[in-house]
């Protein structure tokens, strides 16, 4: 077996090999796979790995990730990440997965990581080990990995809501002009991952077309995110698309400011962003990585994937 660099020229082998092991259940698009483990600023070089056979084909890949981007959020530069490792089911128990684990492991230790999370990355595809992948939980597992919580995604097919009204507040797609004070309330009340994706948004291109935020007395008090297959890249609740036949919407993150809270605007801010997708003409909406089963099945949505979250120190 062979060893070599990250290496975009072979993006069409690492696809391919992804598809053939995942595809039933998250299947792969070339542009997407390009977003996230290629343009991603904070890939680790030297810790994503291809490994090739003796006939020079891709056989596994490993995709390490830390804070690298100079951004001013507040973003850990203490955790690391393990993005995707997959070996082709021809070529296990073979060592391959362990040896490029190590490379990873290796690679982000020496830039003074203290922990890794396996997934929960920037421009992530998971927010754990899929809760199916049973095997792949042992076997990291047996590598020092710990289980910590679980997550979810969400998925409604028949999401309708009207119009929302609420004394005193009112909702308002975001525009481009607007830019500024939504990131000033992000680095207010959400420092960190949310400011971070927004900051990246509208470098992207974003129009604010994909913000969903609630007015209080002239100010910003909380937001929504919503997702649909026009936004300026490919978002994290939109990943698996290609699983249904009918268009689909994504809904989340969503935040309200502290100081407002058990008001009721979590919730409305929600259906607001429902009524939002509708009139897109989107009625099967998903909501990724989420705890909160019991919120958001108030508004018809049932878990549709499952995923068990680990995590290292060293």
């Amino acid at each position: 077996m062979q060893y070599i660099s990250w290496d975009i020229s072979r993006v069409k082998e690492l696809v391919e090999l992804w598809n053939k092991e995942c595809s039933l259940d998250f299947p792969m698009r070339e542009e997407l796979f390009i977003q996230n483990s290629f343009q991603d600023l904070n890939i680790n070089q030297e810790g994503s790995v291809i490994c090739l056979n003796d006939q020079n084909v891709v056989v596994g890949f490993v995709i390490a990730k830390s804070w690298l981007e100079e951004i001013d959020v507040k973003m850990p530069d203490h955790i690391g990440w393990i993005q995707v490792l997959l070996v082709d089911s021809d070529y296990r128990r073979m060592g391959i997965g362990s040896t490029l684990l190590s490379k990873a492991e290796a690679a982000l230790q020496s830039t003074n990581i203290s922990k890794i999370l396996l997934g929960r990355d920037p421009w992530h595809y998971f927010p754990g080990i899929p809760e199916l992948y049973e095997s792949v939980q042992n076997w990291f597992e047996n590598r020092g990995y710990t289980r910590e919580g679980k997550e979810a995604d969400l998925i409604c097919k028949t999401a309708y809501q009207e119009e929302v009204k609420l004394e005193n507040v009112t909702f308002n797609v975001l525009q481009l002009d607007d830019r500024e004070r939504f990131l000033s309330f992000l680095n207010r009340c959400f420092p960190g991952r949310w400011e971070y994706e927004a900051v990246k948004y509208f470098e992207m291109g974003g129009t604010g077309r994909e913000f969903v935020t609630l007015i209080k007395n002239g100010d910003i008090i909380g937001f929504c995110r919503i997702n649909d297959d026009q936004s300026p890249y490919i978002a994290q609740n939109v990943y698996w698309a290609p699983l249904l036949d009918e268009r689909i919407g994504g809904i989340g993150p969503l935040g309200i400011d502290r100081n407002e809270r058990k008001n009721g605007y979590g919730l409305a801010i929600v259906q607001e962003a429902i009524h939002q997708l509708n009139k897109r003409n989107i009625h099967t909406i998903v909501i990724d990585w989420t705890g909160l089963v019991n919120f958001y099945g108030k508004l018809h949505f049932n878990i549709w994937k499952e995923y068990r979250q680990y995590s290292k120190y060293f």
